[in-house]
């Protein structure tokens, strides 16, 4: 029999436990979510419809004309740019036959939405990579004048982070604020970190943890610049020179992308789904079948400002 039939006359959960395993669900996704977190967030209330509107500002110029004593100046005009994404929503489950109970917390049924929060949060993460991967503003590694012309030998270097942050810079990008210090911060994968952590500028996490707020995935600090790991980040497969595999680096500053806020918990269009045996009524007259799920209503991510991101392309050593 399918188990894609609990279409209609479905049972429901208990507000308590429904809350609980809704909790759990997003608790754990929000663990494990590094590209999600370093947008600028926006709500999307219910009953918003299918679109999400982002604002882009415009910063303002320089004012190198004197006041004038008792002479009111004219006020600056306030440019921005409104950015509309279309909202999906997303989801997954898995059928099982003999877990589930509307009595209480059950173990099995536990472990099942911890592994529906980890797709939940590893497809959240791949709709934002793949979005940023758009961006129009790339580096290459190694003096290579495009993608095809990476190999192993042209890896991400200390020189290309400071390339970035200088490219960021000039351009205004607006840097994290953290601890009353001002970072801008990457994500880079597991090919790019080994390249980095051989050079002695290189400051381990281990070194300050103490004193700051870590986030997820965070590995490091070097010129200005937090360093989040993610095995998750864009590798293009057999694009390089010789048909070499390209990694992507993304550097960005504050508001650079933007994504559907997640929320918190209670308030929050992620939703665990657990349809107990039976739940599905005549489509299960014996009390057969069993699901667990996850559900995102509504989410999209784009980029807001092309300049305050840049992606950096490197080959992967062996």
């Amino acid at each position: 029999m399918p188990t894609n039939m609990n279409t209609s006359a479905t049972g429901t959960l208990h507000t308590t436990l429904q809350n609980y395993y809704d909790g759990k669900l997003l608790l754990e996704m929000e663990k494990r979510l590094v590209f999600y977190h370093g947008g600028q967030k926006k709500a999307l209330p219910q009953h918003s419809g299918r679109t999400v509107e982002f604002w882009r500002y415009t910063p303002f110029g320089a004012v190198t004309t004197a006041l004038t004593e008792g002479v009111v100046p004219d006020g600056q005009t306030l440019s921005m740019e409104k950015v509309v994404c279309s909202v999906k929503s997303y989801g997954g489950y898995v059928a099982t036959t003999d877990v589930l109970s509307l009595t209480g917390v059950n173990t099995e049924t536990n472990n099942l939405v911890n592994l529906m929060a980890r797709q939940g949060a590893l497809s959240i993460d791949h709709i934002v990579r793949d979005e940023l991967a758009k961006g129009e503003q790339v580096l290459y590694c190694g003096g290579a004048e495009g993608r095809a012309a990476l190999d192993a030998a042209k890896p991400l270097t200390v020189q290309d982070i400071r390339r970035a942050v200088r490219l960021l810079e000039k351009q205004g990008a607006p840097k994290f604020n953290r601890g009353g210090k001002g970072y801008y911060k990457a994500i880079i994968g597991s090919d790019a970190k080994y390249s980095l952590q051989s050079d002695p500028l290189w400051e381990e996490k281990a070194k300050y943890q103490q004193a700051e707020q870590i986030e997820n995935g965070e590995i490091g600090k070097l010129f200005g610049v937090i360093f989040l790991e993610s095995s998750e980040a864009s590798v293009f497969a057999g694009e390089g020179s010789g048909s070499a595999d390209v990694g992507a680096t993304l550097v960005f500053g504050e508001d650079a992308y933007g994504v559907v806020d997640l929320g918190a918990v209670g308030d929050s269009p992620v939703r665990s789904i657990v349809k107990p045996l039976g739940s599905a009524g005549t489509n299960d007259p014996l009390d057969q079948i069993a699901t667990v799920g996850w559900k995102v209503e509504g989410f999209a991510a784009a980029i807001l400002n092309e300049n305050w991101l840049v992606r950096i392309e490197h080959g992967i050593e062996a």
